[in-house]
């Protein structure tokens, strides 16, 4: 995803959680640095995770590790000629075998594509779209209707 926004500030707003609650998690325990365990909340599921930065390479990459099992995810961000940021996502290391590994691949490919949305409208333009929050609205999710759309 291109965030027309220079790669300091994009790197930044995966770092510090005061950033990162405008448009992923809610709220974070303190910013990512190597080996420090941090811990992401999303209040409104009434669900957290510890999150450990394993590497952390100033405006280039970002890896930790996060989850039970626990699974790798790695951020990187190339600054383009016209001075905007491309950030890729990658995420791996699960235990999973086929239709449950399409499964998740596609719940994780679909999360951090609304993670990377939410980013690009925050900074670009300064909106919360709210858009991990909306996703699954409590009156369906309670009532079993969530379906995994």
């Amino acid at each position: 995803m291109v965030i027309r926004k220079p790669v300091a500030k994009v790197f930044e707003a995966f770092i510090d959680p005061a950033i990162t609650k405008n448009f992923w998690f809610t709220n974070g325990s303190d910013k990512l640095e190597v080996n420090k365990r941090v811990t992401w909340k999303w209040e409104m599921y009434n669900v957290s995770t510890t999150v450990v930065a394993k590497e952390i390479v100033q405006n280039e990459k970002i890896l930790f590790e996060w989850g039970e099992p626990a699974k790798t995810v790695e951020f990187k961000f190339k600054t383009l000629r016209d001075g905007s940021t491309f950030v890729t996502v990658t995420e791996c290391g699960y235990n999973k075998t086929g239709d449950e590994l399409l499964a998740a691949i596609k719940d994780s490919t679909g999360g951090f594509t609304i993670v990377l949305d939410g980013l690009k409208a925050f900074l670009e333009h300064t909106i919360n779209l709210n858009l991990v929050a909306d996703k699954f609205p409590k009156e369906l999710v309670q009532h079993g209707q969530q379906n995994g759309n």
